[in-house]
């Protein structure tokens, strides 16, 4: 798992997660969040565990409260007063102005000595129990290949999923902190961590959700906080163990669910909800799947809907049809104003790639249904066209052969050059002729107005519509408007 971590890592494969919508990750912070509230709740009442471990989360909730037995008093005493007492602690820091007062340690620390003092273990209330004094110890990982293929599947599996959790997690934390993220760093942690963590007989690790919402929460603000806390563990561990078990799971229930709620940003929620109705679908596709089917597979689902809904969007091309002014001024043409039927001037916009091709196609034919007996020139300006891929350079292709087929002169103005490499390659360039193809010209509008003037120059007379009619016109030279 961290060997295909930091694979991911050094074919810089993290860099993808910019197309995860925002909205995933709020989803997932607040599915998460409902989720550990709904699993903590059951160590916040005294109720026992039920169902397998293959059930689904919410058929073991529900035999939890069902079958798990009756709510323990003293427990939800202690469950309540440790909320009250991270709130209480967190307001008189705030008062006095001190940001590193260890709040949710002197919460557990509380909890912990009353329970050794008055036995809580004994009265009913579950408590952390014993902890072993050991530290995890140096073990070299068997080598068997049949045994790594195997678990190569699974391995990939849970390395994606432990990435997805681990970035979301990352980046619903910066965008509370405002800080820089840098996701192929993170991967590579999480390939490292996991790497050296298999010659000491680890768990495959990824970003906690609670220990990273209450380290932020405590005040953490670099990777130290991270290095710091595996240090605490480790002390204690080996120091502290023995007091450690007094420690009431109910007591860390009621931290766990007052980290819970800090951890969602409710007032970025609001906006992403009212701002569209496909964020707030993310968001609440995401958010139920982390509950009804698991918080690592929701990531999964947001991304596959984002995706979903984002594709279509991508592969939109729009088409702009062209007039020329009596003043030599090419601008957009308005509904209903007059057009010179020998020369059509359109404009297309947008990615111009497989995605797109249902649009491009649709915009292709009706330019050609606008072809008219009496037209000599089309000129298609591809300023604005971008990411040219097979697919689309054979659909343009192909138009501009029907065009061709039809009399009719092309005139493409504006190419870029991605778009000049495309046709070169592909022989459109030679079979359309180079001097009907203008290049963008590093001053604006400048290879319009020369394809223009040339799509002039190959009619022979304009027809009476045509505001280059008149000589006098007709020796301006043209000009661009937006």
């Amino acid at each position: 798992m961290g060997s295909v971590q930091i694979g991911i890592t050094l074919f810089k494969l993290g860099d993808l997660t910019r197309y995860i919508s925002h909205s995933v990750i709020l989803g997932f912070t607040v599915g998460a969040s409902l989720l550990l509230v709904l699993d903590q709740l059951k160590n916040l009442l005294g109720l026992q565990g039920m169902g397998g471990v293959h059930d689904a989360f919410l058929v073991r909730f529900w035999y939890t409260l069902t079958q798990g037995g009756s709510v323990h008093a003293l427990t939800l005493a202690v469950g309540l007063g440790s909320i009250a007492g991270v709130v209480a602690l967190r307001t008189f820091k705030n008062w006095i102005r001190m940001p590193l007062l260890p709040d949710l340690l002197l919460t557990v620390v509380a909890a912990a000595a009353a329970s050794a003092y008055f036995g809580f273990d004994d009265l009913g209330v579950k408590v952390v129990g014993e902890i072993p004094r050991k530290l995890p110890s140096f073990a070299w990982p068997p080598l068997d290949t049949p045994l790594v293929r195997t678990l190569s599947t699974s391995a990939l599996a849970i390395a994606t999923l432990g990435l997805l959790e681990a970035i979301s997690m990352a980046k619903a934390i910066a965008a509370q902190t405002r800080q820089k993220l840098d996701i192929n760093q993170q991967c590579l942690s999480e390939g490292l961590a996991n790497l050296t963590g298999s010659f000491f007989q680890c768990f495959p690790g990824s970003g906690s959700l609670t220990r990273s919402a209450i380290n932020q929460q405590a005040g953490g603000k670099t990777q130290w906080s991270g290095v710091i806390s595996a240090a605490a563990v480790a002390a204690i561990v080996l120091a502290f163990a023995p007091y450690a078990r007094y420690i009431p799971r109910a007591s860390m229930a009621g931290i766990l669910v007052v980290s819970s709620w800090r951890m969602v940003d409710w007032p970025a929620l609001r906006y992403h909800v009212r701002a569209s109705r496909f964020d707030a679908a993310i968001v609440a596709v995401t958010a139920l799947a982390a509950v009804g089917i698991s918080v690592e597979f929701c990531v999964l689902i947001g991304v596959f809907m984002s995706f979903l809904l984002a594709v279509p969007r991508a592969g939109q091309m729009l088409l702009t049809e062209f007039v020329v002014t009596p003043e030599g001024v090419i601008h957009e043409r308005l509904e209903g104003e007059p057009v010179c039927g020998r020369i059509l001037i359109f404009g297309l916009e947008g990615e111009m790639f497989f995605g797109s091709s249902t649009d491009l196609e649709r915009h292709l034919e009706s330019v050609e249904e606008r072809i008219g007996p009496e037209t000599k020139v089309v000129v298609i300006r591809v300023k604005r066209v971008r990411s040219p891929d097979a697919v689309g350079i054979h659909l343009l292709d192909e138009h501009l052969k029907r065009i061709e087929h039809m009399g009719v002169h092309v005139v493409l103005v504006g190419v870029r050059k991605d778009l000049e490499e495309a046709l070169d390659r592909t022989g459109i360039t030679a079979r359309l002729n180079p001097s009907h193809i203008f290049r963008e010209q590093p001053i604006r509008h400048t290879s319009t107005q020369k394809g223009v003037q040339f799509a002039y120059e190959l009619i022979d007379e304009p027809c009476e519509d045509c505001p280059r009619r008149d000589p006098g016109v007709r020796s301006k030279q043209f000009r661009y408007s937006v």
